[in-house]
């Protein structure tokens, strides 16, 4: 029987040579941070105030916005606070703070950034969430003094799964593609900094832990960070 494409993507593991990486970016969400935040907010608590808001069912509150959504994917305002805010007019930060509660660090990630700031590399949080979002995780996780810098993709204009935020980020955040590791949980991402040129390229298998593995494509995949430490 033919290997399924999901039971293939498990098994590839990172193999990195970390005498050829000067730079480490790490995405955020699912990354980093429990994509179960995100996705509780994003597919369920929001749909139900939602729904409060307009008087709707919550079943039909959530078709409304899992349409919305679906116009949205893969451009910046997707990812911007600001424009949900004023698209559904609701205080989206309000309401994010309502679940903040489930904001949660990946197992081994304080160790490995820890590690890398150890060992001289300059560490990067490059991220598509908005800058508000960003700020309140900082603040519930305390990571941000692990980072060199924190770069939001609202900042540059462009969202991660385009060129151009790779031109700009390398403009401001100088880097060899060819000596740099970029960590993200996003396929389409990995795919953008691919064309990059970017030399050394990891997933992650379980992004929400609430969830099932997710298929990781061609890329190499850790189950948690103590798999990357050097």
């Amino acid at each position: 029987m033919p290997t399924s494409a999901p039971e293939v993507a498990s098994a590839l593991s990172p193999q990195l040579d970390w005498s050829r990486i000067d730079t480490v970016l790490l995405d955020m969400d699912g990354t980093l941070l429990d994509l179960n935040f995100d996705n509780h907010f994003w597919q369920t608590h929001l749909p139900q105030r939602y729904a409060e808001a307009r008087g709707l069912s919550v079943e039909a509150g959530r078709e409304d916005l899992m349409a919305r959504y679906h116009g949205r994917a893969g451009t910046l305002d997707w990812y911007s606070v600001d424009f949900w805010e004023t698209a559904l007019e609701l205080d989206i930060m309000r309401l994010k703070e309502e679940v903040a509660h489930l904001i949660d660090i990946h197992p081994h990630v304080t160790a490995f950034l820890e590690a890398m700031r150890a060992s001289g590399r300059r560490v990067v949080l490059a991220t598509n969430a908005h800058h508000k979002s960003v700020t309140l995780k900082m603040a519930r996780t305390g990571l941000s003094p692990h980072f060199d810098a924190i770069v939001s993709s609202h900042a540059l204009g462009a969202a991660k799964e385009e060129q151009a935020f790779w031109r700009r980020l390398n403009e401001i955040e100088p880097f060899d593609p060819a000596r740099t590791v970029l960590v993200d949980d996003s396929l389409p991402v990995l795919d953008s900094a691919r064309r990059y040129g970017i030399a050394q390229l990891v997933t992650i298998r379980k992004p929400d832990t609430k969830q099932p593995e997710k298929n990781t494509g061609d890329y190499p995949a850790i189950d948690d960070f103590s798999q990357l430490m050097p």
